[in-house]
Order: structure tokens, then C-alpha cells, then sequence
């Protein structure tokens, strides 16, 4: 296993912090709740423990948390016990939890049964995500356990490999001293796994891009008023041929309304954004999105945009990727024709969906394809971007996510959030093809979230291990949209890592 300086540091410090105590005759005043997977003894990050008169506790990224409750020491408590994907066992009352008799400087540990397939590891973002080993003198994997940043959360994830490291953004980045934080694009580095960087199921050392305030410095500060997101990051030689950043920005007003997009280019000795084209509005599609891979297609390489499926694609050049006249569709419409639900042009082979690449028509993904077959232009059994559960049947529409080649399954990957599902865009699916294009036949959902959204999530094919049978993901994990009025202190609006093992979900999709 692998130990940075830093996590050494940390393990001294708890372990002198315990020493400390110990010599000055002090008890560590907290009671230690370990919560942890009872097949895997992992801690579980989020678990919720509850009193009797709702006092709420979470457990952090070690699954710790710390007990302190004056009039409650030394006497039985009962906690409720409740996280998203595991449960604990009810007892004759139907009551889900465990009685306790905390004291200063003990330990109990709760076992969960885990129902989602996927595992929840850990939080990248945010404050306090080890906050409660702190307390309780436990040692913490990543350099800045307590607040990085000062960051408080942060919404959807976009990553690169680039010039020997891992450059990270992100949206809309709240603060602890204000309501208002940044909304024009954060940053940060992070070192390889397999050079001096943290093993992917220990954590991610981010190395934030900080203002003289310390906080994350706004990365795109192109235009003066409203919201600038990024996402299409992508890397491309430059006009010198030396490797380049870039990715697509969208100048916002409001969470629905666009005012300007284009193309934006890493200035790395400003450390910052600068733009480097500004695009047709009316074009929305002909431009990078969501998180490229590159793939030959004959003798040309192109760079494919998964929205949430790879259906959009230009040729890997900076002359084509500024140039939206470039940009193809992968479609069943008739050139020079847009989506217009029941009355698309559509080119049919024997009454089947003839689909093409084409500069001429908009492309086709999960929420055209149902409303095709809902005015049953195409059969269901046509459908290319409408995966079936491989359980219940049912159709599962994607709204989000990220596809990638895997080695072990020998086929490409897609993990993707559903529109509605039990809880809205909180339920993630893995979907595989064995064509980048489709048809996508099958998916089995690996993580379900009880009233909570966990929106944007993105496999990082980096983070693979054993040969692609283990893969990491994370995901923007949120209140927003999921009609939930209670927020889950110190994770809501932040990144949250999962792993998922392949071997766990056998799926013919034929």
C-alpha cells in the first residue's frame, strides 16, 4: 500500500495527538461510531445515525462519526441507522437501528448490508471530509482532511490528463464566507495513481488554483457578468504542436438560459482560461460536450462527445474542432432537416432507422428516440439509446454520464444517471455495447439514491484497476432537483466516489 509523506504525516500527528492526551492524563472526549460495509469492512461514508429526539450525525469519508452529547454519555441511546444503497436490520418493532451506550474514548462499529452494486468510497470535495477521525484521533489518507481551498462544495466534475498530471474543473463552487462563491469555473492538479499520487480507493490530493484569499481563483473570468460552465474537455496539439487544454464554455444568465458559447484554451502561465472562438447560438450541438474520447473510424481519428451517448463527433484537429461545419451527427434524419418529434424526416431502410454520420441533420439520443416511438415513427425494437433493465425489463432512459472503452468486458461502457427513476437523477446505471453507437440493449442500476439527486456522473478510465474490472466514478451528489428539503450536511453539493466491480453485473446485452 502506498503512504505519501503526507498521509505518514497525518498518522504521526493522530498518533501524537493520542499521546499527548494520554500523558497529560486527557481522555478523548468523543465516542467513536464506526460504521462499515459488513462485506467488505471499508468504512461507509453518509451513513445517518439519528437519536430518539433528531439529533443527526454523518459518518465521514472513513465512515467515522463523532460522538459528543452532554446528558447522553454513559447511558443507553438508540440510533436510527439509514444511507443510501445499504440498510441495517429491523428489530421485532420494525425499529432500523442500534442501541449504544456511548463514553469518552470508546469505539462501537455498525455493519450495514450493501444493496447497491457500486461501493461508496469516499468524498473528493468540500469541507470536513474526514472531519470526525480528527476528532477522534484517526489518521486521514489525503493532505487537507479538514478544508482544501476553502471550498465548501462544488457541482459537476470534468477531467483530463494533461502535461504529466490531472487537471480537474469544476462548476458553480460555494464558500464558507459567503453565499455567493465562484461561478465562473474552479481548479485544481492531481498526481497519477501509478506515480506518486494516492491509490483511487484511497482519495484524490487536489491541489487547488487559489486567489490571494486562498480561495479557488476563478479559471474562465472571460466575460464580466453571469455564470460561465465548461465541459468537452479535451487535450489537442496547438499551432506550435505542443499538447493544449481546451474545452467548450457556455456564458449563462440562469440555470436554462444560454447567452453566448464557444471554445475556450488553457493559458498555463496564467493559469486560467482565455476564449479562443466564440460560436453560433442556434448551434448547440455542433460543439464539444460532455466528456470526449478519442476513436479511429478507418484511417481518421475523431473525438466523440457523449450527451449522454457518443452521437455527436469531429475529427481530432484544432482547425476542425473551431470550425462547427465540421461537427457530425449520428442520425436517422434526413439531411437538412432539425428534430421535430412526430413529423421528423426520417430515413428508413425496409421500415427500420437507416442511421449515418452527417453534418446536415441533428443527432438522435434517448429523449428523441422515445418520443419516436411514442408517435411510433421507428418499433421499440429499433431503438438504439433506450437500454432495457436487465432485471424488471423496463425501458431506462439515460440523461447523463460518460462511455468508455473497457478491457476486461472487451466492450464499451457507459455509466449514466436516469431522467426520473425512483428518485430523480439520483439512480445510476452501467450500460455496455459492443458498438460505440449501439444498440444499447441492457443496463443494471449500481447506485440508488433515496430523494437525493446525484447528477453528471463521469468514469475516470485512469483511476481502472485489475485490468478494467474495478472502475471509479463520481458524481455530483444534490439536493437540486430531487424535491428533498433536507440536505445532507457537509456532502450536499459535492463530488462523492464510488467503485464499481464488473464482475458483479453479468449482462448478456444481446
Amino acid at each position: 500500500m502506498k503512504l505519501t509523506i503526507q498521509i505518514k504525516t497525518n498518522i504521526i500527528f493522530a498518533c501524537l495527538s493520542m499521546v499527548v492526551m494520554s500523558a497529560a492524563g486527557q481522555e478523548n472526549p468523543y465516542f467513536k461510531i464506526r460504521v462499515v460495509d459488513e462485506e467488505t469492512g471499508r468504512g461507509v461514508p453518509m451513513a445517518e445515525l439519528k437519536t430518539v429526539n433528531e439529533i443527526r450525525y454523518y459518518t465521514d469519508s472513513n465512515g467515522i462519526a463523532a460522538f459528543y452529547e452532554p446528558g447522553l454519555m454513559g447511558i443507553d441511546v438508540f440510533f436510527s441507522v439509514t444511507s443510501h444503497g445499504y440498510s441495517y436490520p429491523k428489530d421485532g418493532f420494525g425499529m432500523q437501528g442500534v442501541r449504544l451506550r456511548p463514553k469518552s474514548g470508546k469505539e462501537a462499529v455498525i455493519r450495514l448490508q450493501r444493496h447497491n452494486l457500486a461501493e461508496r468510497l469516499y468524498r473528493i470535495t468540500g469541507q470536513g471530509v474526514y472531519r470526525d477521525s480528527l476528532l477522534t484521533g484517526e489518521a486521514a489518507p489525503i493532505e487537507n482532511p479538514a478544508l482544501n481551498g476553502q471550498v465548501a462544495g462544488q457541482d459537476s466534475a470534468v477531467v483530463a490528463p494533461y502535461r504529466g498530471k490531472l487537471y480537474w474543473f469544476w462548476g458553480d463552487t460555494s464558500r464558507p464566507q459567503y453565499p455567493l462563491g465562484n461561478f465562473r469555473v474552479s481548479g485544481a492538479t492531481s498526481e497519477f495513481p501509478d506515480q506518486v499520487g494516492l491509490p483511487p480507493d484511497q482519495g484524490v490530493n487536489l491541489h487547488y488554483f487559489t486567489d490571494s484569499q486562498g480561495f479557488c481563483k476563478s479559471m474562465s473570468p472571460i466575460v464580466k457578468e453571469g455564470l460561465i460552465w465548461i465541459d468537452g474537455l479535451l487535450t489537442l496539439p496547438g499551432e506550435s504542436g505542443q499538447e493544449r487544454l481546451i474545452a467548450h464554455y457556455a456564458h449563462m444568465r440562469s440555470l436554462g438560459e444560454m447567452l453566448e458559447h464557444g471554445l475556450v484554451i488553457f493559458d498555463d502561465a496564467r493559469q486560467e482560461f482565455e476564449k479562443l472562438v466564440e460560436f453560433e447560438l442556434d448551434k448547440k450541438w455542433q460543439c464539444p460536450r460532455g466528456h470526449p474520447l478519442r476513436v479511429k473510424d478507418g484511417e481518421k481519428e475523431y473525438i466523440y462527445f457523449p450527451m449522454p451517448f457518443p452521437t455527436v463527433r469531429v475529427q481530432a484537429d484544432l482547425s476542425a474542432i473551431k470550425d462547427q461545419s465540421k461537427y457530425e451527427a449520428f442520425t436517422c434524419l434526413q439531411n437538412g432537416s432539425d428534430y421535430k418529434g412526430e413529423n421528423s424526416l426520417l430515413v428508413l431502410e425496409k421500415g427500420h432507422p437507416l442511421f449515418a454520420w452527417k453534418t446536415g441533420a441533428d443527432p438522435i439520443g434517448p429523449a428523441e428516440e422515445k418520443e419516436l416511438i411514442e408517435a411510433k415513427k421507428i418499433a421499440k425494437e429499433d431503438a438504439r439509446f433506450l437500454p432495457k433493465d436487465a432485471d424488471s425489463g423496463h425501458t431506462v432512459v439515460i440523461h447523463a454520464g460518460s462511455v468508455h472503452w473497457n478491457v476486461y468486458r472487451k466492450k464499451w461502457i457507459l455509466i449514466g444517471v436516469e431522467v426520473g427513476g425512483t428518485s430523480y437523477l439520483g439512480e445510476v446505471w452501467c450500460a455496455e455495447s459492443g458498438e460505440l453507437t449501439g444498440p444499447w440493449k441492457k443496463a443494471k442500476k449500481i447506485v440508488t439514491h433515496e430523494r437525493y439527486s446525484f447528477y453528471n456522473p463521469v468514469h475516470h478510465p485512469f483511476f481502472d484497476r485489475r485490468n478494467g474490472r474495478m472502475i471509479y466514478f463520481e458524481g455530483t451528489y444534490s439536493t437540486t432537483f430531487s424535491g428533498n428539503p433536507c440536505a445532507t450536511p457537509r456532502y450536499d453539493y459535492n463530488q462523492i466516489m464510488y467503485r464499481l466491480d464488473l464482475e458483479r453485473i453479468p449482462m448478456n446485452d444481446e
